[in-house]
């Protein structure tokens, strides 16, 4: 039981030690001391994912931490649910986390709030670390209201910066839009089951739709003052807390805050895109399995918003400029691809690929930053260019991550990389899960798959190959990161070849159910598992011929014919703007949204607060008692003649009064 919470609090003590007594320890213990305590963590958490995921126990582990809340019918006690998708989860946070630390001790080395950053994300990972851990509802938006925060403060860590405070800002308030749905799917889900609590709640599920032969009363629930039928009252309840996982994850149309991000060190990305906040959405839906199972519309609905995010997204990543930005794009359409996979009942394949996208990810982004660091904080490709010499460790990082995000391999082997198995996992599910919204997924995401390896490619030819197009000076100064920043780089490359390798068979392959334990929930009617094997054989070629095209292309026109793209973008200038200033959303949010609220809080100010308030409130009060002051100071001359005949008025009038006093 130790080792359970030992797994979840240490990077709560890291994150208070460094964050109040930073300044006394000094920067240096800081690091030592976060990064030593999240290395702990991570080779617990390691140690559970084995011992869980490869043991002979079945039953999940409840490790009691203290009575939280007792209210009425409300009774909530914080808890750690640990099962294997509990244990895959801690392997992921943890493990990058770690990485992550000890890659900032040399990427953030120069700042002076070095402290203060490590405080930041120890707290990130602790309140990931509450999420995945949790055992009810209630414990499971303490944690995601967490990483919500953190992340404000991550992405925000140069508030000086103007663009970082606003791309916080964005962050906080469009997450706030997909939790508030997060909340009435919580609220949904108390009043349907009575508890919030996960054990009553999927014990509850299997037996909570009316059964055949049932009377009409039962297939009716009161939910809000309003009579649904049971079905439709599960379905509302998915929509909502789907919602929040649209939020979280960055999905289509509340995804807007997630390329912003990037306003935040490097570091911070990574740990963002890789392992915690955007997953968050993906494990809540993998958790909320038994609910999601009953409703097939909510199920519906979730694969076609991840089919139009993959595509979205690897539509916008194929002209980005920014080296940061492509990636950021790539995790948005990553994102869609495990959203598909559980929209149509594949579980296991989008807790696959969150699993291995980790690692390539997690590379691509500390590369990045490791790319950026050599050429003095340049992130304009157009501005790169020839470095594969300079910077040959980083090259190769970056090339196998490349390789793993557009699942380069052997169709029907197993030999690839690690985006191979999970790529081609969801991608085959889709095709086997049959319907419309499955057809469409599937075409979604092998054209998202060609997007991908050319805008993979395309940064990876601009930045490492052709003639230097960074001033000489700059050229003159590229060298390789330090060791300590070159280390994590080793330990996520091995991560991005073999992950899928090895574990494919345990996460959607023969050993599924041996290792799963029930912790994903796969109804009788759901026979994914058993069709994505039989796929046509073109199907299973699909993802490895567009992965081709799309590598071709880009050497074509970054190698081979470097004149090309200019052509072509003159010639298509509306749809390059189109897909440049991707689709337009953040102007047309900005109309809706943004200038509508500004000007309501601008007519509000000037008819109710300056017309009304500051005319006759506190500050009307406050202006006449001023003016009055300024009147009475005036008598305040301070010659001697004004006070003899002030003093004279009064004692006229003091006699008057009298005189007319005793007249009456």
């Amino acid at each position: 039981m130790l080792v359970y919470k030992a797994i979840v609090f240490l990077p709560l003590i890291g994150a208070i030690i460094a964050g109040l007594f930073g300044r006394q320890i000094g920067a240096k213990a800081s690091e030592v001391l976060t990064t030593s305590l999240m290395v702990l963590a991570a080779a617990l958490s390691w140690y559970v994912f084995l011992s869980v995921g490869f043991g002979e126990h079945v039953e999940t582990i409840k490790v009691p931490v203290l009575r939280w809340i007792q209210v009425g019918g409300i009774d909530v006690e914080w808890a750690l649910r640990v099962d294997t998708l509990t244990a895959v989860m801690l392997v992921v946070v943890n493990s990058v986390s770690t990485l992550v630390h000890l890659y900032s001790i040399g990427y953030m080395h120069h700042d002076p709030h070095r402290p203060r950053f490590f405080a930041y994300l120890s707290l990130f990972t602790f309140a990931m670390l509450m999420l995945v851990t949790s055992d009810n509802l209630l414990q499971m938006f303490f944690g995601w209201e967490g990483v919500g925060l953190a992340s404000y403060l991550l992405i925000g860590f140069w508030f000086k910066k103007p663009s970082a405070t606003a791309a916080a800002m964005k962050a906080f308030i469009v997450n706030r839009v997909g939790d508030f749905g997060f909340i009435l799917g919580i609220s949904t889900v108390f009043v349907l089951f009575g508890s919030i609590n996960f054990e009553t709640i999927f014990a509850a599920a299997a037996t909570y739709l009316p059964h055949e032969g049932a009377a009409p009363s039962e297939a009716v629930i009161n939910l809000f003052g309003m009579q649904l039928d049971k079905a439709h009252a599960i379905t509302g309840a998915c929509l909502l807390l789907f919602m929040g996982a649209m939020g979280k994850s960055a999905q289509f149309l509340l995804h807007t805050w997630l390329p912003d991000a990037m306003e935040g060190p490097t570091p911070v990305s990574a740990l963002i895109h890789a392992a915690t906040m955007v997953t968050a959405g993906v494990f809540l839906v993998a958790r909320m399995s038994p609910i999601f199972e009953l409703s097939p519309d909510a199920l519906t609905f979730v694969t076609i918003i991840g089919a139009i995010t993959a595509f979205f997204a690897a539509t916008v990543g194929l002209v980005q400029n920014d080296i940061k930005r492509v990636i950021a794009y790539s995790t948005c359409s990553q994102l869609g691809y495990m959203f598909v996979a559980l929209g149509v009942g594949a579980y296991g394949a989008a807790v696959f690929h969150l699993f291995t996208h980790a690692f390539f990810k997690a590379l691509l982004f500390l590369g990045a930053g490791s790319v950026i660091h050599a050429v003095d904080g340049e992130q304009d490709m157009r501005h790169m260019g020839g470095l594969r010499k300079h910077i040959p460790v980083t090259f190769w990082a970056m090339t196998i991550g490349t390789l793993a995000l557009t699942g380069v391999g052997i169709p029907g082997t197993v030999i690839g990389t690690a985006g191979f198995f999970s790529k081609d996992a969801i991608i085959e599910s889709s095709y086997a899960a049959h319907g419309a919204a499955a057809g469409f997924a599937f075409v979604m995401l092998v054209i998202a798959a060609l997007f991908t390896s050319f805008y993979s490619w395309r940064l990876a030819f601009l930045t490492f190959f052709g003639k230097p197009r960074a001033s000489h000076e700059v050229m003159h100064h590229v060298h390789e990161s330090p060791q300590i920043m070159l280390i994590p780089l080793y330990v996520l490359t091995i991560g991005a070849l073999l992950a899928g390798f090895v574990f494919h068979e345990y996460f959607y392959g023969e050993a599924y159910a041996e290792f799963w334990k029930g912790a994903l929930f796969t109804s009788e009617h759901n026979e994914i598992l058993h069709e994505h094997h039989h796929v046509p054989v073109w199907v299973q070629v699909s993802p490895f011929a567009a992965m081709l095209i799309g590598f071709v292309t880009a050497w074509f026109m970054y190698i081979k014919s470097p004149e090309t793209p200019k052509k072509l973008a003159e010639s298509q200038w509306v749809l390059y703007q189109f897909l440049l200033n991707k689709w337009y959303f953040d102007e047309l949010y900005d109309f809706l949204f943004v200038r509508s609220a500004k000007a309501l809080g601008r007519f509000l100010w000037k008819k109710g607060d300056v017309a009304t308030i500051d005319a006759y409130g506190p500050n009307g009060v406050a202006a006449g008692v001023a003016g009055l002051t300024q009147r009475v100071v005036r008598l305040q001359s301070g010659y001697l003649y004004h006070y003899a005949f002030a003093m004279l008025l009064g004692i006229a009038a003091l006699v008057t009064w009298m005189m007319l006093g005793s007249s009456f």
